[in-house]
Protein backbone atom coordinates (compact mmCIF):
# COMPACT_ATOMS: atom_id res chain seq x y z
CA UNK A 1 0.00 0.00 0.00
CA UNK A 2 2.80 2.39 0.94
CA UNK A 3 4.69 1.53 -2.24
CA UNK A 4 1.62 2.19 -4.37
CA UNK A 5 1.10 5.56 -2.67
CA UNK A 6 4.76 6.43 -3.25
CA UNK A 7 4.45 5.54 -6.93
CA UNK A 8 1.45 7.83 -7.28
CA UNK A 9 3.24 10.60 -5.40
CA UNK A 10 6.27 10.43 -7.68
CA UNK A 11 4.45 9.82 -10.96
CA UNK A 12 4.61 12.06 -13.99
CA UNK A 13 0.81 11.74 -14.26
CA UNK A 14 0.44 13.60 -10.96
CA UNK A 15 2.70 16.36 -12.29
CA UNK A 16 0.56 16.73 -15.42
CA UNK A 17 -2.65 16.76 -13.34
CA UNK A 18 -1.27 19.46 -11.02
CA UNK A 19 -0.14 21.64 -13.92
CA UNK A 20 -3.52 21.21 -15.65
CA UNK A 21 -5.40 22.10 -12.47
CA UNK A 22 -3.12 25.11 -11.96
CA UNK A 23 -3.82 26.33 -15.50
CA UNK A 24 -7.56 26.01 -14.98
CA UNK A 25 -7.33 27.71 -11.58
CA UNK A 26 -5.47 30.69 -13.05
CA UNK A 27 -8.08 31.01 -15.81
CA UNK A 28 -11.08 30.84 -13.45
CA UNK A 29 -9.44 32.99 -10.77
CA UNK A 30 -8.56 35.69 -13.29
CA UNK A 31 -12.14 35.85 -14.58
CA UNK A 32 -13.46 35.94 -11.00
CA UNK A 33 -11.59 39.19 -10.34
CA UNK A 34 -14.18 41.03 -12.44
CA UNK A 35 -17.01 40.23 -10.00
CA UNK A 36 -15.15 39.52 -6.75
CA UNK A 37 -12.30 42.00 -6.99
CA UNK A 38 -8.56 41.35 -7.02
CA UNK A 39 -8.11 41.01 -3.25
CA UNK A 40 -11.03 38.61 -2.67
CA UNK A 41 -10.26 36.51 -5.75
CA UNK A 42 -6.64 36.09 -4.72
CA UNK A 43 -7.62 34.84 -1.27
CA UNK A 44 -10.44 32.61 -2.45
CA UNK A 45 -8.70 30.93 -5.39
CA UNK A 46 -4.94 31.25 -4.98
CA UNK A 47 -4.33 31.66 -1.23
CA UNK A 48 -6.48 28.76 -0.07
CA UNK A 49 -6.36 24.99 0.25
CA UNK A 50 -9.85 24.47 -1.14
CA UNK A 51 -12.38 26.56 -3.08
CA UNK A 52 -15.78 26.49 -1.38
CA UNK A 53 -19.18 26.96 -3.01
CA UNK A 54 -22.72 27.28 -1.69
CA UNK A 55 -26.17 28.16 -2.97
CA UNK A 56 -27.31 31.77 -2.44
CA UNK A 57 -28.75 32.09 1.05
CA UNK A 58 -27.54 28.65 2.17
CA UNK A 59 -25.53 28.24 5.39
CA UNK A 60 -23.55 25.21 4.17
CA UNK A 61 -20.54 25.12 1.85
CA UNK A 62 -19.01 22.42 -0.31
CA UNK A 63 -15.39 22.12 -1.51
CA UNK A 64 -15.53 22.10 -5.31
CA UNK A 65 -11.92 22.61 -6.43
CA UNK A 66 -8.40 22.55 -4.97
CA UNK A 67 -6.98 25.96 -4.13
CA UNK A 68 -3.59 27.39 -5.00
CA UNK A 69 -1.91 26.29 -1.77
CA UNK A 70 -3.05 22.68 -2.21
CA UNK A 71 -2.02 22.44 -5.88
CA UNK A 72 1.31 24.13 -5.23
CA UNK A 73 1.98 21.97 -2.17
CA UNK A 74 1.25 18.71 -4.00
CA UNK A 75 3.38 19.82 -6.95
CA UNK A 76 6.26 20.64 -4.61
CA UNK A 77 6.05 17.26 -2.86
CA UNK A 78 5.77 15.51 -6.24
CA UNK A 79 8.87 17.26 -7.55
CA UNK A 80 10.97 16.53 -4.44
CA UNK A 81 9.81 12.91 -4.15
CA UNK A 82 10.36 12.16 -7.85
CA UNK A 83 13.80 13.71 -7.68
CA UNK A 84 14.84 11.62 -4.66
CA UNK A 85 13.44 8.40 -6.14
CA UNK A 86 14.53 8.56 -9.77
CA UNK A 87 17.73 10.55 -9.87
CA UNK A 88 20.94 9.27 -8.35
CA UNK A 89 23.65 11.87 -8.04
CA UNK A 90 26.35 11.81 -10.71
CA UNK A 91 28.52 14.30 -12.54
CA UNK A 92 26.49 13.86 -15.72
CA UNK A 93 23.25 14.77 -13.94
CA UNK A 94 24.48 17.71 -11.89
CA UNK A 95 22.70 20.12 -14.25
CA UNK A 96 19.37 18.37 -13.65
CA UNK A 97 19.93 18.61 -9.89
CA UNK A 98 20.56 22.35 -10.16
CA UNK A 99 17.43 22.84 -12.33
CA UNK A 100 15.26 20.96 -9.84
CA UNK A 101 16.77 22.93 -6.96
CA UNK A 102 15.81 26.16 -8.76
CA UNK A 103 12.22 24.97 -9.31
CA UNK A 104 11.88 23.89 -5.68
CA UNK A 105 13.24 27.25 -4.51
CA UNK A 106 10.76 29.04 -6.80
CA UNK A 107 7.78 27.19 -5.26
CA UNK A 108 9.04 27.70 -1.71
CA UNK A 109 9.72 31.37 -2.42
CA UNK A 110 6.17 31.94 -3.64
CA UNK A 111 4.80 30.23 -0.53
CA UNK A 112 6.97 32.42 1.72
CA UNK A 113 5.89 35.52 -0.21
CA UNK A 114 2.21 34.72 0.38
CA UNK A 115 2.75 34.21 4.11
CA UNK A 116 5.32 36.91 4.88
CA UNK A 117 4.79 39.78 2.43
CA UNK A 118 2.88 42.86 3.59
CA UNK A 119 1.58 45.58 1.27
CA UNK A 120 0.57 49.05 2.40
CA UNK A 121 0.48 52.58 1.04
CA UNK A 122 1.70 56.02 2.04
CA UNK A 123 -0.22 59.12 0.94
CA UNK A 124 1.85 62.29 1.14
CA UNK A 125 1.21 65.93 0.34
CA UNK A 126 4.18 68.11 -0.60
CA UNK A 127 5.92 69.16 2.62
CA UNK A 128 4.24 66.43 4.68
CA UNK A 129 6.24 63.78 6.56
CA UNK A 130 5.02 60.44 7.92
CA UNK A 131 6.58 57.59 9.88
CA UNK A 132 3.93 55.02 9.05
CA UNK A 133 2.14 53.43 6.09
CA UNK A 134 -1.49 52.29 5.92
CA UNK A 135 -2.94 48.92 5.00
CA UNK A 136 -5.01 48.94 1.83
CA UNK A 137 -7.62 46.52 3.22
CA UNK A 138 -7.28 45.78 6.94
CA UNK A 139 -8.45 48.12 9.68
CA UNK A 140 -8.02 48.32 13.45
CA UNK A 141 -9.59 49.89 16.50
CA UNK A 142 -6.88 51.99 18.14
CA UNK A 143 -7.12 52.91 21.84
CA UNK A 144 -4.36 55.36 22.70
CA UNK A 145 -3.39 56.62 26.16
CA UNK A 146 -1.98 60.11 25.66
CA UNK A 147 -1.35 61.12 29.30
CA UNK A 148 2.40 60.59 29.16
CA UNK A 149 4.08 63.53 27.35
CA UNK A 150 7.03 61.35 26.27
CA UNK A 151 5.19 58.53 24.50
CA UNK A 152 1.73 57.15 23.72
CA UNK A 153 0.56 53.71 24.82
CA UNK A 154 -1.33 52.17 21.88
CA UNK A 155 -3.57 49.10 21.88
CA UNK A 156 -4.69 48.11 18.37
CA UNK A 157 -7.48 45.56 17.87
CA UNK A 158 -7.59 44.03 14.34
CA UNK A 159 -10.82 44.06 12.34
CA UNK A 160 -10.96 40.25 12.32
CA UNK A 161 -11.46 40.36 16.09
CA UNK A 162 -13.92 43.26 15.86
CA UNK A 163 -16.06 41.25 13.42
CA UNK A 164 -16.68 38.62 16.11
CA UNK A 165 -18.63 41.25 18.12
CA UNK A 166 -17.39 40.04 21.50
CA UNK A 167 -15.83 41.52 24.63
CA UNK A 168 -12.12 42.25 24.39
CA UNK A 169 -9.73 42.64 27.32
CA UNK A 170 -6.11 43.75 27.35
CA UNK A 171 -3.75 44.08 30.31
CA UNK A 172 -2.82 47.60 29.15
CA UNK A 173 -6.44 48.76 29.32
CA UNK A 174 -8.26 49.40 32.64
CA UNK A 175 -11.59 48.63 30.95
CA UNK A 176 -13.22 46.04 28.70
CA UNK A 177 -14.02 46.80 25.06
CA UNK A 178 -17.44 45.47 24.09
CA UNK A 179 -18.13 45.36 20.33
CA UNK A 180 -21.90 45.70 20.04
CA UNK A 181 -22.05 45.95 16.23
CA UNK A 182 -19.53 45.84 13.42
CA UNK A 183 -20.15 47.00 9.83
CA UNK A 184 -17.50 45.98 7.21
CA UNK A 185 -18.63 48.82 4.94
CA UNK A 186 -20.78 51.82 5.78
CA UNK A 187 -21.63 55.47 5.24
CA UNK A 188 -22.44 58.17 7.79
CA UNK A 189 -25.01 60.95 7.62
CA UNK A 190 -26.39 63.60 9.95
CA UNK A 191 -29.23 62.47 12.22
CA UNK A 192 -31.39 65.26 10.87
CA UNK A 193 -30.85 64.10 7.29
CA UNK A 194 -33.56 62.33 5.28
CA UNK A 195 -31.03 60.01 3.63
CA UNK A 196 -32.12 57.07 5.77
CA UNK A 197 -29.84 54.91 7.86
CA UNK A 198 -29.82 53.57 11.41
CA UNK A 199 -29.90 55.75 14.50
CA UNK A 200 -27.47 53.88 16.74
CA UNK A 201 -27.61 54.06 20.56
CA UNK A 202 -24.37 56.02 20.88
CA UNK A 203 -24.15 57.97 24.15
CA UNK A 204 -20.70 59.54 23.77
CA UNK A 205 -18.74 61.26 21.02
CA UNK A 206 -19.83 62.36 17.55
CA UNK A 207 -22.02 59.27 17.13
CA UNK A 208 -24.78 61.07 19.04
CA UNK A 209 -25.17 63.37 16.02
CA UNK A 210 -24.87 60.80 13.23
CA UNK A 211 -26.78 58.00 11.55
CA UNK A 212 -25.17 54.96 9.97
CA UNK A 213 -26.02 53.46 6.58
CA UNK A 214 -24.83 49.82 6.26
CA UNK A 215 -23.40 49.05 2.82
CA UNK A 216 -22.47 45.88 1.01
CA UNK A 217 -18.68 45.33 1.01
CA UNK A 218 -17.24 46.51 -2.28
CA UNK A 219 -14.80 44.48 -4.39
CA UNK A 220 -13.97 47.15 -6.95
CA UNK A 221 -10.33 48.18 -7.26
CA UNK A 222 -11.20 51.90 -7.37
CA UNK A 223 -13.32 51.74 -4.20
CA UNK A 224 -12.55 51.07 -0.57
CA UNK A 225 -14.54 49.56 2.27
CA UNK A 226 -14.99 52.02 5.13
CA UNK A 227 -15.92 50.06 8.28
CA UNK A 228 -17.77 51.32 11.35
CA UNK A 229 -18.46 49.84 14.77
CA UNK A 230 -20.54 50.51 17.86
CA UNK A 231 -18.23 50.21 20.88
CA UNK A 232 -19.04 50.22 24.59
CA UNK A 233 -16.36 50.56 27.26
CA UNK A 234 -17.03 48.80 30.57
CA UNK A 235 -15.01 49.12 33.80
CA UNK A 236 -13.80 46.18 35.88
CA UNK A 237 -16.74 46.82 38.23
CA UNK A 238 -19.20 46.47 35.35
CA UNK A 239 -20.05 50.17 35.01
CA UNK A 240 -20.44 51.51 31.48
CA UNK A 241 -18.25 54.42 30.43
CA UNK A 242 -20.46 55.01 27.41
CA UNK A 243 -21.07 53.82 23.88
CA UNK A 244 -19.24 55.33 20.89
CA UNK A 245 -19.71 55.14 17.15
CA UNK A 246 -16.27 54.72 15.61
CA UNK A 247 -15.72 54.76 11.86
CA UNK A 248 -13.05 54.98 9.20
CA UNK A 249 -15.08 57.93 7.89
CA UNK A 250 -14.03 60.03 10.89
CA UNK A 251 -10.71 61.82 10.42
CA UNK A 252 -10.05 62.79 14.04
CA UNK A 253 -9.98 60.37 16.99
CA UNK A 254 -12.55 60.72 19.77
CA UNK A 255 -11.30 61.55 23.26
CA UNK A 256 -12.38 60.56 26.78
CA UNK A 257 -10.98 60.41 30.31
CA UNK A 258 -10.89 57.49 32.73
CA UNK A 259 -9.13 57.26 36.12
CA UNK A 260 -7.45 60.64 35.52
CA UNK A 261 -5.93 59.41 32.25
CA UNK A 262 -6.69 60.74 28.79
CA UNK A 263 -7.48 58.41 25.90
CA UNK A 264 -8.12 58.61 22.18
CA UNK A 265 -10.18 56.09 20.22
CA UNK A 266 -10.39 55.66 16.45
CA UNK A 267 -11.28 53.04 13.88
CA UNK A 268 -8.60 53.44 11.23
CA UNK A 269 -6.77 51.48 8.56
CA UNK A 270 -3.98 49.38 10.06
CA UNK A 271 -0.77 51.34 10.52
CA UNK A 272 2.77 50.03 10.05
CA UNK A 273 5.17 52.31 11.92
CA UNK A 274 8.81 52.87 10.84
CA UNK A 275 11.91 53.98 12.79
CA UNK A 276 12.29 56.78 10.23
CA UNK A 277 10.15 59.38 8.48
CA UNK A 278 9.57 60.09 4.81
CA UNK A 279 8.82 63.62 3.65
CA UNK A 280 7.53 64.50 0.19
CA UNK A 281 9.75 67.31 -1.07
CA UNK A 282 8.42 67.59 -4.63
CA UNK A 283 5.92 65.71 -6.79
CA UNK A 284 5.96 65.87 -10.59
CA UNK A 285 3.08 64.67 -12.75
CA UNK A 286 3.39 64.96 -16.52
CA UNK A 287 0.56 64.18 -18.97
CA UNK A 288 0.51 63.52 -22.67
CA UNK A 289 -0.16 66.77 -24.48
CA UNK A 290 -3.84 67.43 -25.00
CA UNK A 291 -4.98 64.48 -22.85
CA UNK A 292 -5.45 63.52 -19.20
CA UNK A 293 -3.39 60.34 -19.65
CA UNK A 294 -0.42 60.30 -17.26
CA UNK A 295 2.94 60.23 -19.02
CA UNK A 296 5.30 60.28 -16.09
CA UNK A 297 5.08 60.96 -12.37
CA UNK A 298 7.83 61.01 -9.77
CA UNK A 299 8.36 61.88 -6.12
CA UNK A 300 11.42 63.46 -4.56
CA UNK A 301 11.39 62.36 -0.95
CA UNK A 302 13.51 63.03 2.11
CA UNK A 303 14.42 60.10 4.37
CA UNK A 304 15.23 61.04 7.97
CA UNK A 305 16.30 58.55 10.64
CA UNK A 306 17.18 60.33 13.91
CA UNK A 307 18.68 57.20 15.54
CA UNK A 308 21.49 57.06 12.95
CA UNK A 309 21.57 60.70 11.88
CA UNK A 310 20.66 59.77 8.31
CA UNK A 311 19.14 62.57 6.25
CA UNK A 312 19.07 62.25 2.45
CA UNK A 313 16.88 62.85 -0.59
CA UNK A 314 15.83 60.15 -3.04
CA UNK A 315 13.95 60.35 -6.37
CA UNK A 316 11.28 57.67 -6.86
CA UNK A 317 9.70 57.17 -10.27
CA UNK A 318 8.26 54.39 -12.41
CA UNK A 319 10.51 51.30 -12.40
CA UNK A 320 12.91 53.04 -10.01
CA UNK A 321 11.71 52.26 -6.47
CA UNK A 322 13.46 52.96 -3.18
CA UNK A 323 14.63 49.87 -1.28
CA UNK A 324 15.19 50.75 2.34
CA UNK A 325 14.93 49.00 5.73
CA UNK A 326 13.71 45.76 4.16
CA UNK A 327 10.90 47.53 2.29
CA UNK A 328 10.39 48.68 -1.29
CA UNK A 329 8.72 52.02 -2.04
CA UNK A 330 7.09 52.27 -5.47
CA UNK A 331 5.58 55.29 -7.19
CA UNK A 332 2.04 53.90 -7.35
CA UNK A 333 -0.44 56.68 -8.01
CA UNK A 334 -1.52 60.27 -7.40
CA UNK A 335 -4.59 62.29 -6.48
CA UNK A 336 -6.44 63.56 -9.56
CA UNK A 337 -8.02 66.33 -7.46
CA UNK A 338 -4.81 67.54 -5.81
CA UNK A 339 -1.61 67.85 -7.90
CA UNK A 340 0.50 68.03 -4.73
CA UNK A 341 -0.40 64.52 -3.52
CA UNK A 342 1.68 61.43 -4.23
CA UNK A 343 0.74 57.86 -3.30
CA UNK A 344 3.55 55.38 -2.66
CA UNK A 345 3.09 51.63 -2.46
CA UNK A 346 5.11 50.03 0.34
CA UNK A 347 5.98 46.33 0.06
CA UNK A 348 7.75 44.31 2.73
CA UNK A 349 8.73 40.96 1.24
CA UNK A 350 11.54 39.11 3.05
CA UNK A 351 11.71 36.52 0.25
CA UNK A 352 11.95 38.98 -2.66
CA UNK A 353 15.31 37.52 -3.75
CA UNK A 354 14.06 33.94 -4.17
CA UNK A 355 12.60 34.37 -7.72
CA UNK A 356 15.90 35.86 -8.92
CA UNK A 357 17.94 33.12 -7.26
CA UNK A 358 15.68 30.36 -8.59
CA UNK A 359 15.89 31.74 -12.16
CA UNK A 360 19.68 31.92 -11.86
CA UNK A 361 19.78 28.31 -10.65
CA UNK A 362 17.55 27.11 -13.49
CA UNK A 363 19.65 29.01 -16.03
CA UNK A 364 22.87 27.67 -14.51
CA UNK A 365 21.49 24.12 -14.52
CA UNK A 366 20.51 24.38 -18.19
CA UNK A 367 23.95 25.73 -19.08
CA UNK A 368 25.74 23.02 -17.10
CA UNK A 369 23.61 20.27 -18.64
CA UNK A 370 24.11 21.67 -22.14
CA UNK A 371 27.89 21.92 -21.67
CA UNK A 372 27.99 18.39 -20.25
CA UNK A 373 26.24 16.97 -23.31
CA UNK A 374 28.35 19.14 -25.62
CA UNK A 375 31.61 17.89 -24.10
CA UNK A 376 30.43 14.25 -24.28
CA UNK A 377 29.44 14.74 -27.91
CA UNK A 378 32.80 16.33 -28.74
CA UNK A 379 34.67 13.44 -27.10
CA UNK A 380 32.70 10.87 -29.08
CA UNK A 381 33.40 12.72 -32.33
CA UNK A 382 37.10 12.94 -31.49
CA UNK A 383 37.27 9.20 -30.79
Amino acid sequence: MAKKFLNILTSLHLTVVCLSLATLLVFVGTLAQVDEGLYNAQHRYFRSLLIWWSLPGASWKLPVFPGGYLIGGVLLVNLVAAHLKRFSFSRKKIGIFIIHAGLILLLLGQLLTDFLSVESSMRLTEGEAKDYSLSQQASELALIEVSNPEYNEVVAIPDKILARQKEITNRKLPFTVRIKNYYPNSALTNRLSNAGGETLPATRGVGTQLKLIPLQPTVRMDERNLPSALVELVTAQGASLGTWLVSAWLDAPQTFTHESKSYQMALRFTRFYKPFSIQLVDFRHDKYKGTEIPKNFSSRIRVQRPATGEDREVLIYMNNPLRYWGETYYQASYDENDPRVSILQVVRNPSWLTPYLSCCLVGLGLAVQFMSHLISFAKRRAA
